[in-house]
């Protein structure tokens, strides 16, 4: 009796070690190193990776580029931009130029800590719920929903009237208050991803559930995560703004809402107080906008960065390609 080569075509295993086996390359700086070509060819992403390069360098050198005390009087009040100080003196001869950048400084320090903390919970609480289901993913949407219901405003208010107005106290708020958009996001995506073929196919053989989440769940959440948490920064810049403009701010540390709030009362005799700190502001949003787009671009469309091609493409292995089995007209049996 003679079978045809093609109906044992998919019982057959592939010659060469199987995918996930050892010797099998990892594809991770691959992809990434796609991501990123794909990243550096979209106009906009470049100019937001500008932007946001110069206000996190200047963060970064603002000892350097400004190594004296930002609230020091270092000459006469209200002086136009000059050559001695490019953005001119506030109403208390304090130079603008070392304000702004120290003020970089401070939005910086509060958007990684508050991002930081918001993926680390966001990310956890969107995972569980999401992966999990039943009694689990309703208590933790409930939790989720009642933070989301909290007035920052009032929380603000409420935190330095108890704690005072530290700029820990603000990242810890602003903390508490960004991550529930971030876990429902996270949980959408694993809702969509649990149940697709490639997590069911590693569950067939065995996988662990940690394993399903940190080699095939958590890969395919990163691109939308990472997203969500660049807005998220942007929105925390304007929210630190803000609040220091109302003086909800760290009075210890110099701050671009602070500086905006007090060139209120001068407007039509010193543009420089108001136009500096505002065009500071503008940047860095902007910047931060502009990346996020091209992340949503590049992350979310990239064939070899969504579904399962983040896993199951075949690729070369061991420095050579995958190899069909050897065409055969028929098997004797």
């Amino acid at each position: 009796m003679s079978i045809p080569a093609s109906a044992t075509a998919d019982v057959l295993p592939p010659r060469g070690p199987l995918a996930g086996e050892a010797g099998e390359p990892s594809v991770a700086p691959a992809r990434w190193r796609v991501a990123a070509r794909r990243f550096l060819r979209h106009p906009a992403g470049v100019a937001g990776l500008l932007l946001t390069g110069l206000v996190v360098g200047a963060a970064a050198l603002a000892d350097v580029l400004a190594p004296h005390d930002p609230f020091r009087t270092v000459a006469d009040p209200l002086q136009a931009p000059s050559r001695a100080h490019l953005m001119g003196t506030d109403n208390l001869g304090r130079d603008m130029f070392g304000a702004v950048i120290h003020g970089a400084r401070t939005s910086m320090v509060v958007v990684l800590g508050v991002t930081a903390i918001t993926a680390v919970i966001g990310v956890a609480i969107g995972v569980v719920a999401g992966y999990r289901g039943g009694w689990v993913d309703d208590v933790l949407m409930r939790i989720t929903e009642l933070f989301q219901s909290i007035p920052r405003f009032f929380l603000v208010l409420l935190v330095v009237a108890l704690f005072g107005a530290g700029i820990g106290n603000l990242i810890y708020v602003l903390a508490l208050t960004s991550w529930p958009g971030l876990a429902r996001v996270v949980r959408a995506e694993v809702l969509s991803l649990r149940d697709r073929e490639y997590v069911d196919a590693a569950r067939s053989v065995g996988a662990t559930d940690l394993r399903i989440l940190t080699r095939h769940v958590l890969p395919n959440v990163l691109p939308t995560a990472l997203v969500v948490l660049a807005l998220t920064g942007s929105r925390v810049i304007l929210l630190e703004a803000s609040l220091s403009f109302l003086g909800l701010g760290d009075p210890g540390v110099m701050s671009w809402g602070y500086l905006v709030s007090n060139a209120q009362r001068f407007l039509r005799v010193a543009w420089w107080m108001s136009v500096f700190p505002g065009l500071a502001i503008a940047i860095a949003v902007l910047g931060i906008n502009l990346v996020s787009d091209a992340l949503n671009d590049v992350l979310n469309t990239s064939p070899t960065l969504r579904g399962r091609g983040w896993r199951w493409r075949r690729r070369k292995i061991s420095g050579r390609a995958r190899r069909s089995p050897a065409p055969a007209d028929d098997i004797r049996v």
